[in-house]
């Protein structure tokens, strides 16, 4: 199969399940979650984790797991959190398994939650780590929506920082909006509840930027002939997608056809 057929085909794939998404919602869930740095963390420890938040993608209904409301349920002050935070982020991802062990059927909407280091795989280790039984959640359930955003756009879509800038480009709320190094100094000046603020902000993102690319108003660097090229399979892809190439084809046809009649 060649590279351009390929991207035919994920890009088809990725629309399919665009729409999907949005015209089955019942059968979805958002993730988010923020954590320590998974850079400095030393020894190479798991990244302890502050707060996860799931949302319904039909209803927009946020559930969520965090450091501060455990220590608020347990009478521990703010300041207090981090003498006590292997308790309290083994009771809070115990909630959360809680949660995930009576949604195994949905299919889990994220943004490169991929492995050991930031991912589904890391908050299970950081659970058996503390003395859990996380519960894992099946592979073809997980849809990481960075992917699939380059499957239909290419790599090129949006620049570095791809979803932040996409954020900013479509003019989503950036209100409690941290990046991974603002993330990274909350953490280490202990900053548990703008981390949460955070996630929050980052789940509801995505969710606009699912819902806006199905309904077409999603506003990326994507170009049909930066992502098919100018080959001759390149263009026949692009000409069944675009009505504007097709249309340009047709009028193409039609004046070439018309110069060869005058020839002959």
């Amino acid at each position: 199969m060649s590279n351009i057929s390929n991207k035919f085909k994920k890009r088809k794939k990725a629309i399919e399940l665009i729409k999907s998404i949005n015209e089955n919602p019942s059968g979805y869930l958002l993730i988010h979650y923020s954590c320590e740095s998974f850079i400095d963390t030393p020894n190479g420890n798991t990244p302890r984790v502050t707060s996860i938040a799931v949302r319904y993608f039909d209803s927009a209904q946020t559930k969520s797991f965090s450091i501060h409301k455990m220590a608020e349920l347990n009478n521990i002050s703010t300041k207090d959190i981090y003498n006590h935070y292997d308790k309290l982020e083994r009771e809070m991802l115990h909630s959360f398994f809680d949660f995930v062990k009576n949604h195994l059927s949905y299919k889990w909407i994220h943004i490169n939650m991929r492995d050991i280091n930031y991912g589904f795989e890391a908050i299970e280790h950081r659970y058996s780590v503390l003395g859990g039984e996380p519960i894992t959640i099946n592979d073809n359930l997980k849809i990481d929506f960075a992917r699939i955003l380059i499957d239909k756009y290419g790599t090129t879509y949006s620049s570095h920082p791809r979803f932040e800038t996409l954020y900013k480009r479509n003019k989503l709320t950036m209100l409690n909006f941290l990046t991974g190094k603002e993330e990274a100094l909350a953490f280490q000046n202990r900053e548990y509840v703008k981390l949460h603020l955070s996630t929050l902000r980052k789940i509801d993102n995505l969710h606009n930027i699912v819902i806006r690319d199905y309904d077409g108003n999603l506003k990326t660097d994507f170009s049909f002939i930066k992502f098919y090229g100018y080959s001759p399979q390149g263009i026949f892809y692009l000409i069944q997608e675009s009505w504007f190439f097709a249309l340009l084809s047709v009028i193409a046809v039609i004046i070439i056809s018309f110069i060869i009649g005058k020839l002959f």
